[in-house]
C-alpha cells in the first residue's frame, strides 16, 4: 500500500462522498480504473463535455509506450530504447458531491511528462518534470450538481528528454484526497529521531497545519506512536494553536520512546505516527499516518559509513525506474522480486538513478532493510539531451527539490540525498556553485538529518577538488576513477567520500574494499534497464549492465559479486571458454565479455566476444581446452570433472576467481566448499542433451488480482534428464486458463523486438519468463508449449486482494 494510506484513511471504490458539513477524518479514493485514454492531441480534450467515444478504457498506472512498436526512426532514439513517444490524454469522472468546509485534492505519484491537469475544463496545474509527485487542490472547480471530470494531458513529444527509457502516460498511482479546510499539506508531517541511546529515543514530530478556509481556526495536534509490535509506544498533544486563514502553522512536539527498536538491515523495524488535527471540541479535522524508523546513520571521514554504531560498507547498485517488460508502470511485486534477488547477492543499498522513485519502492526498501541514496536530477542548467530538464531547472528546481525531499524524508532507508549525476554545469564553476548552493539550502532546510552528495564526473578535469565545489558537499561522491577519489581524500582527510557510480571489475572494488575511508560504492547497474541504447545503436533496446537481467535473474557478474559481497557462504562454478594458458578474456565476470545474445525474429544482432557461460555445454562437443572458473568466499574450494578431483585452491587475496584448466569432456563439473563447518555447499554444471521438454517454476503459488500483484513464471527448455539446454531456440507459447491473466513475456535479450505483451517468446540461454497476475478469485493454470517439446504447466491460486 503506498505511503500515506494510513490506518485512519478510508478507501472507497468510486462511491460518492457524504455531503455532511461536519468534521471528518481524511478520506482517500484510489483513482485506478475507468480512465478513458487516447494517444494523440485532439482539440478540446480538456473540456468537460467532450465526448470520449472511440477512446480506450484503461487502468492506471499505465505506460502506453511499452506496447511499442520499436522503430529505428523513433524520435526519442536509442536513449528511449527506440520506443514511441508523443502526446496522450486521460479522462475520468470524479464521483464527488463536494461538502462545505472540505477540501479535495488529486494526487499523482508521477506523470510522464510536461503534464497538464484540468477539472471541469479549468486548468489546475502544469508540471514539466515527469518524476515528481503532484498534488492539486481542485475544490473550487467541483460542481455539486455534477458531472465532475478530470482530464490529464501527458507529453513526451519533445524527445529525447532523458538518457534512458522514460515511459509515457500516467505511469504511477493516482488518488483523490478529501480533508477539512484545516489539514496537513503534502509532505507536511515529518518524524525524526533527535537523540537515541540503548534505553531511550527522543522523537521530534513536526506537523504543518494549513488553513485553507476563510476564517481563523483553532487546532490541536494529537500524535500517537505505535511500535513494530503494534502497541502504543508514546503520545503527545499540542496546546490549542490559532491558524489564520490562508496560512500555514508549524507545530513540533517531542515524544520519548523507551527501549527503542532500531531500524537495521537485518531487522527493519518500523514505527507509525498517527497524527490528527483536532478543533477546540476535539473533533477531527484531518489525519495522516506516517511510517518511520528509529535509527542512527553517519558518514565519517576516516571510517566511512556507520549504521546504529556498526561500521559497514555500502554495497550498492544504481537502478533505473523501469520494470523491464512492464515498462515504467511497475507493480510493486516486480520490485520485490528484484530487490530480494539483489539482496541475496549481498547488495545492501540502492541508488535511484537519476530521479526520485515511486513512493512504494521506498516503502519496500524500508521493509526489506535496504539503504537508499535518493537522487533528484540528471542535469541542472546544461543539457545532456536537447529536450531534457535543463530547459526547466532555473524555474522549477526549488519547487521540485522541495517536493521530492518532503515526500521522502520519513523513510528510514534513505541515508543520503544526491543533488545530481554527472552534472555538466561543473565546467562553469560559478554557475555550478550557485546551483549547488541553492539545492543544499533546500535540502538542509527541509531535512537537517541527512547529508547531500552528488555524482561528480571527472572532477580533476573541471577542477572540482581545487575550486571548492566538491567541498560544498556533505559527502563527496565521484563516479568511477576510484583511485582519484582516494587521492582527493588524502589531499583533504576531512572529506567524507563515497563511490556514487562504479564499474563491475575487481579494479573498481578493491580500492573501496581496502580503504576504510571509502563509505562504499554503487555499481552501474543493479539491473539491466530499458533505453540508453544510443551507444550500441539499433537494434539494441536496453542496456546489459546489471547484476540481474531484465527478468530478475542473475548474470554471471552477479554470481561473482555475491562471492565478494555476501555474508553467507557462496560458491558458483562457470565455464570460461578461453583456457587459462592463453589468459582469461576478462578479469572475472565483470569485464566486457558477456553471454551471447541470440538473434531474435530475424533481427541481425552483432555478437560480442564471449568468454563466460553458466553451462557445461560448449558448441564444440569434441575434446578441447576449457577453464573452470569458481566464484566463492570459501577459504578453500575443490573442483571436480566427472568425479575426478582437480585439487583445492585457497581464496585469492585480490578477489580474483579460482581457475582450473581442463580438457573438455561431456558430463559434469563441480565445485565444493571445503571450509570446516560449511557442510555440503557446492555448485555443479552438467552437459545438456537434446531439448525434450519445458519445465516451469514460479516465485509464489498465490497471487493477487490488483495492479501491484504479479508473479514470475519461469520456463526452462530442458533435456530428458532435466538439464537446461542453453542453445534452445524453440518459440515458446504461454497461455493462461482460469482466474488469471498474462501480462507480459520476456527473455532478457537486449535485441528482441517482439512486443512484451506477446504470448510467444524465444528463450535466451534456455530461459524465458511470463509475468502473470490473478483475475478475481480461484485457480488458474499457466501452460507453455513449443513444437517438438513436451509442454509444461503450473497451477496457481488467484485472490482478489
Amino acid at each position: 500500500m503506498p505511503r500515506g494510506f494510513g490506518c485512519a484513511a478510508i478507501i472507497f471504490a468510486g462511491l460518492a462522498f457524504s455531503s455532511a458539513a461536519i468534521p471528518a477524518e481524511r478520506q482517500i479514493t484510489a483513482l485506478s480504473d475507468d480512465w478513458h485514454f487516447l494517444q494523440g492531441d485532439p482539440e478540446g480534450a480538456e473540456r468537460a463535455d467532450t465526448s470520449t467515444q472511440g477512446w480506450r478504457t484503461v487502468s492506471v498506472p499505465h505506460d502506453w509506450a511499452i506496447a511499442g512498436p520499436v522503430s529505428p526512426d523513433a524520435k526519442a532514439g536509442g536513449e528511449n530504447g527506440f520506443f514511441p513517444s508523443g502526446v496522450a490524454w486521460y479522462r475520468r469522472d470524479l464521483h464527488i458531491v463536494p461538502a462545505p468546509n472540505r477540501r479535495y485534492f488529486v494526487e499523482f505519484d508521477g506523470i510522464m511528462e510536461r503534464s497538464g491537469v484540468w477539472v471541469n475544463g479549468h486548468h489546475v496545474g502544469y508540471r514539466p518534470m515527469g518524476y515528481v509527485s503532484l498534488r492539486y487542490d481542485i475544490t473550487r472547480h467541483l460542481r455539486r450538481d455534477g458531472p465532475n471530470v478530470i482530464a490529464v494531458r501527458t507529453d513526451t513529444a519533445a524527445a529525447p528528454s532523458s538518457r534512458w527509457y522514460t515511459g509515457s502516460g500516467i505511469y504511477r498511482h493516482v488518488r483523490l484526497i478529501e480533508t477539512g479546510d484545516v489539514h496537513v499539506p503534502q509532505g507536511g508531517a515529518f518524524v525524526r529521531t533527535s537523540s537515541i541511546t540503548t534505553d531511550a529515543a527522543t522523537l521530534s514530530v513536526s506537523t504543518e497545519i494549513d488553513n485553507a478556509g476563510a476564517a481563523s481556526r483553532g487546532a490541536i495536534v494529537d500524535v500517537v506512536v505505535t511500535g513494530p509490535d503494534g502497541r502504543e509506544a508514546g503520545r503527545a498533544r499540542s496546546p490549542l494553536t490559532r491558524v489564520d486563514a490562508d496560512r500555514t502553522q508549524l507545530v513540533t512536539r517531542e515524544i520519548r520512546l523507551v527501549s527503542p527498536r532500531r531500524w537495521n538491515l537485518n531487522d527493519p523495524a518500523m514505527y507509525r505516527a498517527a497524527i490528527r488535527i483536532l478543533d477546540e471540541r476535539g473533533d477531527v479535522l484531518d489525519s495522516e499516518t506516517v511510517p518511520f524508523g528509529v535509527r542512527e546513520a553517519e558518514f565519517r571521514a576516516d571510517t566511512g559509513f556507520w549504521l546504529n554504531g556498526r561500521n559497514l560498507k555500502l554495497k550498492g547498485v544504481a537502478v533505473h525506474h523501469d520494470g523491464g517488460a512492464v515498462g515504467a508502470a511497475v507493480p510493486i511485486a516486480v520490485w520485490r522480486q528484484r530487490l530480494t534477488a539483489l539482496k541475496a547477492l549481498g547488495v545492501n543499498a540502492i541508488r535511484t538513478a537519476h530521479n526520485v522513485p515511486s513512493p512504494e519502492l521506498l516503502d519496500l526498501a524500508d521493509e526489506l532493510g535496504l539503504l537508499v541514496m535518493d537522487e533528484w536530477f540528471d542535469q541542472w542548467n546544461v543539457a545532456k539531451t536537447p529536450e531534457d530538464y535543463h530547459l526547466f531547472f532555473s524555474d522549477w528546481h526549488k519547487r521540485d527539490a522541495t517536493d521530492m525531499i518532503r515526500r521522502d524524508r520519513n523513510h528510514p532507508s534513505i541515508v543520503l540525498w544526491s543533488a545530481g549525476n554527472e552534472i555538466h554545469d561543473t565546467a562553469y564553476p560559478v554557475q555550478a556553485k550557485a546551483a549547488l548552493r541553492s539545492l543544499l539550502d533546500i535540502a538542509h532546510a527541509n531535512d537537517p538529518t541527512r547529508p547531500v552528495t552528488m555524482g561528480l564526473f571527472r572532477p580533476n578535469v573541471t577542477g572540482d577538488y581545487a575550486n571548492g565545489l566538491a567541498d560544498m558537499l556533505d559527502v563527496v561522491g565521484q563516479n568511477y576513477r576510484e583511485t582519484e577519489l582516494e587521492a582527493a581524500h588524502r589531499q583533504n582527510p576531512r572529506r567524507r567520500i563515497v563511490g556514487t557510480e562504479n564499474g563491475h571489475n575487481r579494479v573498481n572494488w578493491l580500492p573501496v574494499r581496502d580503504n576504510p575511508a571509502y563509505a562504499g560504492m554503487f555499481l552501474w547497474t543493479g539491473i539491466d534497464y530499458m533505453g540508453e541504447a544510443n551507444r550500441a545503436g539499433w537494434p539494441f533496446i536496453s542496456r546489459y549492465t546489471g547484476l540481474l537481467d531484465r527478468t530478475g535473474a542473475p548474470h554471471i557478474r552477479g554470481l561473482e559479486r555475491a562471492s565478494w559481497w555476501s555474508d553467507k557462504p557462496v560458491i558458483h562454478v562457470v565455464r570460461n571458454a578461453i583456457p587459462t594458458a592463453a589468459g582469461p578474456a576478462t578479469d572475472g565476470a565483470g569485464g566486457p565479455n558477456q553471454p551471447a545474445l541470440p538473434t531474435m525474429i530475424a533481427v541481425a544482432t552483432p555478437q560480442p566476444p564471449v568468454a563466460l557461460f553458466d553451462d557445461w555445454t560448449p558448441t564444440n562437443p569434441k575434446p578441447h581446452p576449457e577453464t573452470i572458473e569458481v566464484y566463492s568466499n570459501c577459504r578453500q574450494v575443490e573442483a571436480f570433472i566427472n568425479g575426478r578431483s582437480l585439487g583445492s585452491l585457497p581464496i585469492n587475496a585480490d578477489a580474483s576467481p579460482r581457475r582450473w584448466a581442463v580438457t573438455y569432456a561431456p558430463g559434469d563439473v563441480r565445485a565444493v566448499c571445503r571450509d570446516q563447518g560449511a557442510g555440503s555447499i557446492s555448485d555443479r554444471l552438467v552437459t545438456a542433451g537434446r531439448a525434450a521438454a519445458i519445465r516451469l517454476s514460479s516465485d509464489a503459488g498465490t497471487v493477487g488480482s490488483d495492479f501491484d500483484s504479479m508473479i514470475y513464471v519461469r520456463a526452462q527448455v530442458v533435456d530428458a534428464k532435466g538439464v537446461t539446454v542453453p542453445g534452445a531456440q524453440h518459440l515458446l507459447h504461454f497461455s493462461v486458463q482460469g482466474a488469471g491473466e498474462l501480462i507480459a513475456t520476456d527473455n532478457g535479450s537486449v535485441t528482441d523486438h517482439r512486443p512484451f505483451a506477446s504470448p510467444d517468446r524465444q528463450p535466451r540461454d534456455g530461459n524465458a519468463v511470463a509475468l502473470v497476475r490473478g483475475a478475481g478469485e480461484g485457480r488458474f493454470t499457466v501452460r507453455v508449449s513449443a513444437q517438438g517439446l513436451k509442454p509444461g504447466s503450473i497451477a496457481l491460486q488467484a485472490r482478489r486482494k
